[in-house]
């Protein structure tokens, strides 16, 4: 719906769901429906559901923020890193990323609208981090991600999507191979997807709630 009111086709967005809290028979069951791409936020989490669903081809994405004494695991294990935020981590993850495994794909993550309380570069840093990661042996480029500030009575989501797709195109035309624009969640795919977005996350509407952490 959301690429029909926007003129786009389906098979422009690419669906994640975002698989974290919840246990592997309930990705098992929706792998058994045709979704494929799942995203985790949390690296040990994601470990035990990998191990225990090694037997299925699922495509597994971390999305959550990665520390260095992470990025070896993450690095081994995943097919995409979405939140790559310094030089540090990409480095790391170039250096970590085994052989016999194809470059890992990744996508920098910005902070669009410059909130503190949020991990990703600053939009006038993107270009520098996004060309340190394309000229990496081990990793492969896909695009740019980013959690924008939630709607409000004085901020419309829309602005940031905005200000993503501009920043995406503009990178583009400076010579960066990119195919992901990854942004919007299930509150709002529909702004996310008008103004580009190429994958958006989704959680509860594909998952269920998330059973309550005892954290």
């Amino acid at each position: 719906m959301a690429c029909r009111t926007a003129g786009r086709f389906g098979e422009e967005v690419a669906i994640l769901a975002v698989s974290k809290r919840h246990p592997a028979e309930r990705i098992e069951a929706l792998h058994a429906l045709g979704q494929t791409a799942f995203g985790e936020n949390y690296v040990q989490e994601a470990l035990d559901k990998i191990g225990r669903l090694r037997h299925l081809p699922i495509e597994w994405h971390y999305i959550g923020p990665l520390q260095s004494n992470k990025t070896r695991e993450a690095a081994g294990h995943f097919h995409w890193v979405q939140t790559v935020d310094r030089a540090k981590i990409a480095k790391r993850l170039s250096d970590q990323r085994p052989a016999e495994l194809p470059p890992l794909n990744v996508c920098v993550q910005v902070n669009i609208d410059r909130e503190p309380q949020k991990h990703g570069v600053m939009p006038e840093e993107a270009e520098q981090l996004a060309r340190l990661c394309a000229g990496l042996p081990r990793l492969r480029l896909r695009g740019l991600m980013c959690i924008p500030r939630i709607g409000s009575g004085d901020h419309d989501p829309s602005i940031s999507y905005r200000r993503m797709a501009d920043l995406f195109r503009d990178l583009k035309s400076g010579g960066l191979e990119m195919d992901t624009l990854s942004m919007g969640m299930s509150a709002d795919l529909e702004a996310a997807v008008t103004n580009g977005s190429t994958m958006v996350r989704i959680g509860t509407d594909l998952l269920g709630p998330r059973p309550v952490s005892e954290d």
